[in-house]
């Protein structure tokens, strides 16, 4: 890839992502809310604010569950998409060890990406019925702190060289 989609990538990324905080920003500030109220979450999401107000929520929801469909779904195609073109080289790798390396490293990051988006997903999809404050705060810790916090341990934990320094840190017990 060159750098100059490189760029592009990002750019398309954050310019989506300021467009959808926006929108997203805007729409709540046309709720009307009845009383003080708190939301028992560590954060202020969005879906936790609509379910608070007072005033009719249904294109709020609408909103909410088409762009969770199409800024999670999308991406989630793409890796899924990915995932199909990488098993079908892994298979045509003829040692097994090979195979064995190359599935190992998928499969940690399939973890990382199942999680995130199982959670995610989840939280945003999910039926208006089931309102569970404290399985959605639950989720929301772990596709906003657990996964970005795993992410690094997952793929710095193969690499040897970060491996041979822990075990210089802790004294050879690793």
């Amino acid at each position: 890839m060159n750098p100059w989609i490189c760029g592009l990538l990002v750019l398309v990324c954050w310019i989506l992502s300021v467009l959808h905080a926006l929108l997203q920003s805007l729409m709540v500030l046309q709720l009307s809310f009845c009383t003080h109220l708190e939301i028992p979450h560590f954060f202020c999401e969005r879906n936790q604010e609509v379910q608070l107000a007072c005033s009719d929520t249904y294109f709020n929801d609408m909103v909410m569950y088409f762009a969770s469909v199409l800024l999670g779904g999308g991406p989630l195609a793409g890796t899924l998409y990915s995932y199909c073109k990488i098993v079908s080289s892994i298979r045509a790798i003829s040692s097994s060890q090979g195979k064995y390396k190359a599935f190992s490293t998928c499969a940690s990051h399939l973890f990382m990406v199942s999680l995130f988006y199982g959670t995610g997903l989840g939280l945003y999809i999910r039926s208006s019925a089931t309102r569970n404050s404290h399985c959605s705060a639950t989720a929301s810790v772990m596709y906003t702190v657990v996964t970005p916090m795993l992410n690094p341990f997952i793929y710095s934990l193969r690499n040897k060289d970060v491996k041979r320094a822990l075990r210089r840190f802790f004294g050879g017990q690793l």
